[in-house]
C-alpha cells in the first residue's frame, strides 16, 4: 500500500510540473514564436485607427502593428479602449502595448517606455474657409479646439495658457472638429494625418488646412509599461526589419530615421 501511495505521488508531482511548464511557456511576452500580445489603441483616429462597416479596427498604425507583429514572429489583438483609458491599461499590464498615434514625448517616457519611432507628423490648424486664422500666433484670443490630452493640445496650451477656457478639449478629434463646425471654436488643432483624412472625407464641408512653420516634427512610437523591455525590444526588432526591407516606407510613404 505504501509503495503504491508513492508510485501515485510521483505521477502527481509528474503531472503538475507538466503544467506548471505549459503555463510559463505560454504566458504572454514570453518571447517564444506564436505569443499574442494585446494591444489598445482609440479606434476614432481615420486614416490610423478606426473601425470599419464590419466592427473591425483597422487603419495605417493597424496595418503597421501587422507588419511589426509578422515580422517579429508574434500574434496581436486589438482592442478599442479609447484615448485616456488606453494609457491606464498599459500602466496598469491590462494590454501588453498600445499603438493610437502616441507621440513620444520626454513627459511621457517617464510613465512609459516606446520603441523607435515608426512614423513622422505635425500639428496642423483647421479652420472654416472664411476665417481670417492664417498662423498659429493669431489662434491667441480666439477658441481652439483640440482633443484631451493629446500634443495638439499641449502647443495650444502653450499658446494660450494651461487653463484658459478658450480650449475646447472633447475626448475625439472628430467631436473637437465638430465643436468648431457648431461655432464653439474659432479653429481646431491636430495631427496632420487626421486633419487630412477629415477634410477629404467631407468635401462638401468648406474648410482650410493651415501649416505652421512653429509646429515641431512628432515621431509615433508603440507604447509599453515601464521597465518592459522584452516587449520593446521584440516590436524594435520588428519594426528594424519593416524599415529594412521597404514596407515601412510602402505603408507611411516616408522614410523613418
Amino acid at each position: 500500500m505504501k509503495l503504491v501511495k508513492k508510485y501515485w505521488s510521483v505521477f502527481f508531482l509528474v503531472i503538475t510540473l507538466s503544467l506548471f511548464l505549459a503555463a510559463c511557456g505560454s504566458s504572454t511576452g514570453s518571447g517564444s514564436s506564436g505569443d499574442k500580445l494585446v494591444v489598445a489603441t482609440d479606434a476614432t483616429y481615420a486614416p490610423m485607427e478606426y473601425m470599419d462597416d464590419s466592427g473591425n479596427i483597422v487603419g495605417i498604425d493597424i496595418d503597421i502593428v501587422d507588419a511589426i507583429a509578422e515580422a517579429a514572429g508574434i500574434e496581436v489583438e486589438y482592442k478599442n479602449y479609447g484615448w485616456e483609458p488606453l494609457f491606464a491599461a498599459v500602466e496598469n499590464g491590462e494590454v501588453d502595448f498600445a499603438v493610437s498615434s502616441i507621440t513620444i514625448t520626454d513627459d511621457r517616457k517617464e510613465s512609459f517606455d516606446f520603441t523607435d519611432p515608426y512614423f513622422v507628423a505635425n500639428q496642423v490648424i483647421l479652420v472654416p474657409a472664411n476665417s481670417d486664422v492664417e498662423s498659429f500666433e493669431e489662434l491667441k484670443g480666439k477658441k481652439v479646439a483640440v482633443q484631451i490630452n493629446t500634443t495638439g493640445h499641449e502647443v495650444v496650451k502653450g499658446l494660450l495658457g494651461k487653463t484658459s477656457s478658450d480650449i475646447v478639449a472633447p475626448k475625439t478629434m472628430p467631436l473637437a472638429i465638430t465643436e468648431m463646425l457648431n461655432g464653439n471654436a474659432d479653429a481646431a488643432v491636430g495631427d496632420n494625418s487626421v486633419v487630412l483624412e477629415y477634410v477629404k472625407n467631407n468635401p462638401d464641408v468648406e474648410l482650410e488646412i493651415i501649416e505652421d512653420d512653429s509646429f515641431e516634427k512628432e515621431y509615433y512610437g508603440l507604447m509599453v509599461k515601464k521597465g518592459n523591455s522584452e516587449i520593446v525590444d521584440r516590436l524594435n526588432e520588428g519594426i528594424q526589419k519593416i524599415k529594412e526591407d521597404g514596407t515601412l516606407k510602402e505603408l507611411t510613404g516616408m522614410d523613418i530615421e
